[in-house]
């Protein structure tokens, strides 16, 4: 599961700072140890056979469900079944059915099996019923922002610019609201389906396609077989109207399910999967091990994508254009993602929802590891650098790793989990090496293919591989919380001709951490590692230097989950950036440069890295005094020639800001550029160069402009247009991302919306920023909901002064 990204990377860092400090906590659940299910009875089968009612939104389904006791013999049995209407509830005796006592609440069905079954004895329950998930009231998460299973997705066909579709989201436990199941991540089966469909629709489903049965009424029914077992949530049923495009890996299906607009750019934004499915199989030396690969996108998906088995879904974040591609591909990593999970999480799964980290971690690493491969080291290091941030701004940081105490189980969908857990497996493989990070991987997923496992399997396979005691390392980083904050003193003793580094971690002393690090010190470019280790509150380390070093570099390798305050002085970091090289090490010195406002910031507008030369120059634009007409002029080099597009945009950028018509030309020649980034900035240019034509250009551009472009035309058209433009102005908000931006720009939104008359589109525009409302999780919404009632409260009062009643108590009752 790749959590809602934007959301969780953008929005949450912004709501953290939004909160009063002394917001009261519920705090009884730390009392609660969340033991892994206990298993009475086991999953073997799973065959179903569906039909949806898409003016109902329901699904009348048939469950065989053949089952053993685990170990000690049972007269009972039960099943999640959440919401559902049940018609009939029987034991199969051959091909006769006979009928089970039972007890059904609502969420859970307890069946009175007919006799006592022995462990491991095969018996098969059958069950007719109806699936009704949108009668059905539960809680998503941050993750996961609703946990109804079955999702209707414009089903009637009301909305005239969205296809109609079926997906299903299992992940927690929710695939019990579409099929009666044991919906613990500890169990596994095999599974057939048969879904029955209108017949101008596809189907896709885990496992491969056995057969077509075209249907007198005008559906068609579909066969899907899994002969691989695997963890209920990870079942999947996905139905609409795709194209379908194929790529393929050692004769194995790859495919691409996209609505046939997408059709076209289907490999440039998918393409790369079966490169990937070679490069994991290599690296974990487990050949793919399932019968295909499919990817799908669906419409209102409720997280960022699901690594449903051999069948993974995303959502439509994933869409791209040929325009948009320019810039790169925005979702690749997603991609990398789901399907290291194919691996880590399929085919091996964590037993509980404590354990998710070994699911989740594996995969955030898994897309840093496709980086480096495909791309370089220093794109690998931007991502896991931005990861590990991701998680230290997060406020995190009392958070166990593997979790045994939790409010939720939806909470523990983190960046604790993510984010956290990734840097520590890239400090496990720092502190291993690649070999042996690479064997020990292996050596997990082969001793525990196709079960469930914890956390202690995998300090296991990596002791068995290393052979070392790994508990110490475990003990601290997975079973523990926190991270080491340090305070580092450099000095050189000329007399005894030793550097020296005083090292003080500033948490409480009873959260002190003990690891190693690499201090490297450098003469000239000469480097001189040493290997110590920091394992008390206050640490200091002396090495031989006959004069004093240019640079001490602690933690060269820039692996170490930390905050840390260094008395590096200029000179320092000057010496940093030219010879550590290190992506961090070079990032570091760069923002120390822009914060003392020094001329040596300029130096990355040259970096090999282009993560790192557009870094460089969104230092830059906040740091007007540093423009000097040498420095702007490598900016309007970088403008005209730089490879990269968000380079080239971002140069753009700051020279549309000088206001100089000497650069009429080069926006004149961008503005109609294939990167909206590029276009965009130099629309903003030409912008500024002529205000009064600011209106008529952004109409002109406004048919294509998405990105940077339609940001530009969307403030525009807010700032001087009429309702006439209400499409363009919509459609911008909507397409925009989640981020602390949208939050601001909804109020422009709203004050847009003030001035539009046509009662329809007002109630479109409000419901589209309740629809970017409700992906905030609950637990924030009370820090920015007065924002959003007093947006819709001037919609409100303006709707009442014009007259429409209707309107404005609709407007003025959509937050309580």
């Amino acid at each position: 599961m790749k959590k809602i990204v934007f959301i969780l990377t953008l929005l949450v860092p912004f709501l953290l700072k939004a909160q009063p400090e002394d917001q009261p906590k519920d705090t009884s659940w730390k009392k609660i140890y969340r033991v892994t299910t206990p298993k009475i009875n086991g999953l073997v089968h799973t065959k179903l056979d569906v039909k949806f009612d898409y003016d109902k939104s329901w699904m009348y389904g048939k469950a065989w469900i053949t089952l053993k006791p685990h170990f000690y013999s049972t007269d009972s049995l039960t099943l999640d079944a959440k919401g559902m209407e049940l018609k009939e509830v029987s034991i199969m005796k051959g091909t006769s059915r006979k009928a089970l006592r039972y007890a059904y609440d609502g969420m859970l069905l307890k069946i009175i099996l007919d006799k006592m079954y022995k462990g491991g004895e095969n018996y098969t329950v059958y069950i007719d019923y109806i699936s009704k998930p949108n009668d059905l009231k539960v809680k998503g998460s941050a993750a996961i922002t609703n946990a109804k299973g079955l999702y209707f997705i414009n089903p009637r066909g009301e909305e005239k610019d969205k296809p109609t579709q079926i997906w299903t989201q299992g992940e927690t436990e929710a695939s019990s609201v579409w099929f009666p199941t044991i919906d613990k991540p500890n169990q596994k089966t095999t599974q057939e389906i048969y879904m029955t469909v209108p017949a101008k629709y596809v189907t896709l489903s885990n496992g491969l396609l056995g057969s077509q049965k075209k249907n007198a009424d005008g559906t068609r029914t579909d066969y899907w077989k899994m002969d691989l077992p695997h963890a209920p949530y990870l079942f999947f049923m996905g139905v609409g109207d795709y194209s379908i495009v194929k790529d393929s890996y050692k004769g194995k299906e790859v495919s691409y399910y996209v609505e046939k607009e997408y059709a076209p750019v289907a490999r440039k934004i998918f393409g790369n999967t079966p490169e990937m499915i070679k490069y994991f199989s290599s690296i974990t030396g487990v050949d793919y091990p399932w019968a295909k690969y499919a990817q799908i996108v669906g419409r209102d998906y409720v997280s960022g994508a699901m690594e449903n088995t051999t069948a993974t879904l995303h959502q439509e974040s994933a869409y791209q254009n040929a325009r948009e591609l320019t810039d790169g591909n925005r979702w690749e990593e997603v991609i990398a993602h789901e399907l290291f999970h194919q691996w880590f999480g399929d085919y091996v799964t964590a037993e509980s929802w404590s354990n998710l980290t070994i699911n989740e971690s594996f995969a955030t690493v898994g897309s840093q590891l496709w980086n480096e491969y495909k791309y370089g080291k220093d794109a690998a290091d931007e991502e896991r650098y931005n990861s590990t941030q991701g998680y230290i701004n997060s406020g995190s940081e009392n958070k166990d790793l593997v979790r045994f105490n939790y409010h939720d189980k939806e909470d523990v969908f983190d960046a604790v989990s993510y984010n956290k857990g990734a840097a520590i497996l890239q400090m496990l493989r720092n502190m291993v090496g690649d070999d042996a990070f690479n064997k020990a991987l292996n050596n997990y997923l082969v001793t525990n293919k196709f079960k469930a496992a914890e956390a202690h399997q995998v300090r296991l396979a990596f002791e068995e591989v290393t052979g070392k005691d790994l508990n110490p390392f475990f003990n601290q980083w997975f079973f523990g919380n926190g991270h080491p904050k340090l305070d580092i003193f450099y000095n050189y003793d000329d007399n005894k001709k030793q550097a020296k580094v005083f090292v003080k971690q500033t948490q409480p002393a009873n959260d002190l951490f003990q690891f190693p690090v690499a201090i490297d010190v450098y003469n000239g470019s000469r480097k001189t590692r040493y290997n110590v280790w920091v394992n008390n509150q206050a640490d200091t380390f002396s090495f031989a230097s006959a004069t004093k070093p240019d640079l001490i570099n602690f933690d060269g390798d820039k692996i170490l989950i930390a905050q840390k305050t260094e008395n590096k002085i200029a000179e320092n970091y000057i010496h940093q950036y030219k010879y550590a090289l290190n992506y961090v090490d070079r990032r570091e010195a760069l923002d120390y440069f822009s914060k003392k406002k020094m001329k040596e910031l300029a130096g990355g507008l040259n970096d090999k890295f282009s993560g790192l030369r557009e870094f460089t120059l969104t230092k830059l634009s906040t740091n007007t005094t540093l423009l000097t007409p040498d420095i702007l002029s490598r900016v309007e080099q970088l403008a005209a020639n730089d490879p990269d597009k968000k380079v080239k945009a971002k140069a753009i950028e700051i020279l549309a800001k000088q206001n100089d018509k000497k650069y009429l030309p080069l926006f004149t020649r961008y503005v109609s550029d294939s990167s909206y980034s590029v276009a965009g900035a130099a629309l903003d240019g030409l912008s500024k160069l002529d205000p009064a034509n600011t209106y008529s250009l952004a109409k002109k551009y406004s048919a294509d402009a998405k990105g940077k472009l339609g940001s530009v035309v969307s403030a525009a058209l807010i700032s001087q247009g009429t309702e006439e433009d209400f499409d363009i102005v919509f459609n911008q908000y909507k397409n925009a991302p989640p981020s602390e931006g949208k939050i601001k720009s909804s109020n422009d939104f709203a004050d847009y919306l003030i001035e539009v008359k046509d009662a329809g589109k007002v109630k479109r525009g409000v419901d589209e920023i309740m629809k970017f409302r409700n992906l905030i999780p609950e637990e924030y919404r009370q820090y920015i909901d007065p924002g959003f009632k007093a947006a819709f409260s001037k919609i409100s009062k303006a709707k009442m002064d014009e007259g429409n009643k209707e309107l404005a108590d609709y407007v003025s009752g959509l937050i309580k």
